[in-house]
């Protein structure tokens, strides 16, 4: 079903891009590599032995890797159709 001035599938191709750009963005996402801190790097507490083994180059402690993972991430959107003015001209 197209709407206005797009074809056939346009809507169900919009949706997929949309999912690939965020797959691709989480898969960029780089897991933490190296040896583990001892000690978190941003509050210097001791890192449990447990979660150094379970996270290879992990660098924060639970309660600071939870904290920033729960602080909201500034994306700009992306207008795959376009105004409706750069669609007239």
């Amino acid at each position: 079903m197209a709407g206005g001035w797009t074809r056939d599938g346009a809507v169900g191709e919009q949706i997929e891009a949309s999912i690939q750009d965020e797959l691709a963005r989480m898969k960029s996402r780089a897991a933490p590599v190296g040896e583990s801190l001892t000690h978190c790097a941003e509050c210097e507490e001791e890192i449990p032995e447990a979660r150094r083994q379970a996270i290879p180059g992990v660098k924060l402690c639970f309660d600071c890797a939870s904290e920033r993972d729960a602080r909201p991430v500034a994306r700009t959107g992306i207008n795959r159709r376009g105004s409706k003015d750069s669609q007239l001209r």
